[in-house]
């Protein structure tokens, strides 16, 4: 927690050093806000592509808001709390972590990779194979080997008839995955295949087909397709940064990194990410505001999530009232059914399902179909919500009598019932439409909130510089 704050605090002294050429647009709880700050939050949140896009000045009304958001987690000492300083590091070395892998370092494992695969080639060259293959089990009988002996000298003789070799192996090879690539294989080198096919395939030339090969098991038939040398390290080592990078490569040497200057420095891998955040955000002003964005967004979220939308959210008597006093708000365009559609294997099932919860609060539904009749295999599926006329063929017909088209019922589950309440205006209960009313009512309480922020917190904005946001 030191560290962070010393970073912090490091930000601030390089923001008071720029003030000439970076002016203070905002001061909250005593802080200032210099302008590219502002710019940063403003123009991330206000580009083209966004929806509701906000003017300067609505935008600046927004950010104090949030700004005070942050005071009051900081007041609650929010940002002490070890979950907080995990997920911030967490979020913020995500950024720092690349910028600890030199180029130099990259390349070194790129050409180490490379000199691999020439090293294992051993002087040879890389083949692209293709095979049609007759499985032959290991301590077959003799029916068997006759068998599959007399299935690849068919096919063999169907070859070289002239039959197309990939047309053949789709349809006749015992390895399907290659048999759907007409055979191929793919590229080879030395040791990746069995020795009997290896052995073979390096005598044979381009468009070669080979007689029928017997392996450990079974029978082949080979083509080589083309033979080359590895191409130049040049050419190749693009594609092999691609592939060593969607391996974790950078991950890896970052991980190297931090571990090789932590064991140099006698410092902790955590202390030295923290020293490398005061550096990098004393230089990359991009990266400082976005280190501050973490900070401020999940302290943010925690104040919220603990003095708002919690408490909003648990608090049922008040959603309730709350419910009760805008119902108006809620009211339906069309009809809804609020409750459950039950499918069952069996009608016998059904008729026993729907009498265990008829009559049984809704919110226990949900466990009794699951201990009673699901805890082995699933007998009754089980969907509960509100549903509204026109959104499920089975609710329509079951609840609203609509016979319009065929219902299907499934075939394992061929027995279907509904439970529950027509609802032809709006909701009865709240909990007809809970997640809407949840969501209202936090935003009513998160409201609240604010406006007990702006009066417990002194903020000022300064409108001569707030006009040349984005303008100087």
């Amino acid at each position: 927690m030191k560290t962070i704050l010393c970073s912090l605090a490091l930000m601030a002294a390089a923001l008071t050093a720029s003030a000439q050429t970076d002016p203070i647009v905002m001061r909250i709880n005593g802080k200032a806000v210099p302008r590219s700050e502002f710019e940063y939050n403003y123009n991330k949140n206000n580009t083209d592509g966004v929806i509701d896009k906000k003017s300067v000045e609505e935008y600046a009304d927004l950010f104090i808001n949030y700004k005070l958001k942050v005071e009051a987690a900081l007041d609650a000492k929010l940002d002490t709390l070890s979950s907080y300083q995990q997920e911030y590091r967490t979020y913020r070395d995500q950024q720092l972590r690349p910028l600890l892998v030199t180029p130099a370092a990259e390349e070194h494992e790129v050409r180490n990779y490379y000199d691999q695969m020439l090293a294992q080639l051993e002087g040879k060259q890389l083949l692209e194979l293709a095979h049609i293959f007759v499985h032959l089990p290991q301590q077959s009988d003799a029916t068997a080997q006759a068998a599959a002996r007399a299935r690849i000298d068919s096919i063999y003789a169907v070859l070289q008839g002239g039959e197309d070799f990939a047309q053949i192996a789709a349809e006749a090879s015992d390895d399907r995955g290659t048999a759907a690539r007409g055979g191929v294989i793919g590229w080879i080198g030395p040791h990746q295949l069995l020795k009997e096919i290896e052995d073979k395939a390096y005598t044979m030339e381009a468009g070669d087909v080979s007689e029928p090969l017997l392996s450990t098991v079974g029978w082949h038939i080979l083509k080589l397709m083309d033979k080359k040398s590895l191409e130049p390290y040049d050419t190749l080592a693009p594609r092999i940064r691609q592939f060593l990078e969607s391996r974790g490569m950078r991950d890896r040497l970052a991980t190297q990194a931090a571990d090789s200057i932590s064991q140099a420095s006698g410092k902790t891998v955590e202390q030295v990410m923290d020293e490398q955040a005061e550096r990098v955000a004393a230089e990359d002003e991009e990266l400082r505001y976005l280190f501050q964005e973490y900070h401020d967004g999940l302290l943010l979220f925690e104040i919220c999530q603990r003095q708002v939308w919690e408490p909003a959210a648990k608090d049922t008597t008040a959603l309730e009232s709350y419910f009760k006093k805008n119902k108006k708000a809620y009211a339906f365009s069309k009809p809804h059914f609020s409750g459950a559609l039950l499918q069952a294997i069996s009608p016998a099932v059904l008729a026993k399902a729907t009498k265990a919860l008829k009559g049984m609060d809704e919110d226990k539904w949900a466990n009794t179909i699951k201990t009673q009749f699901n805890a082995d295999s699933v007998q009754v599926r089980f969907e509960r919500r509100v549903f509204e006329r026109g959104e499920n063929a089975m609710v329509d017909s079951l609840a609203f009598g609509i016979k319009q088209g065929k219902t299907r019922p499934s075939k394992k589950y061929p027995a279907a019932a509904v439970l529950g309440r027509k609802l032809k205006k709006g909701p009865q209960r709240w909990t007809d439409v809970g997640p809407q009313v949840v969501t209202d009512y936090q935003t009513v309480k998160e409201q609240e909130f604010v406006e007990e922020l702006r009066r417990r917190y002194k903020f000022e904005v300064y409108k001569q510089v707030l006009n040349t946001v984005n303008k100087h």
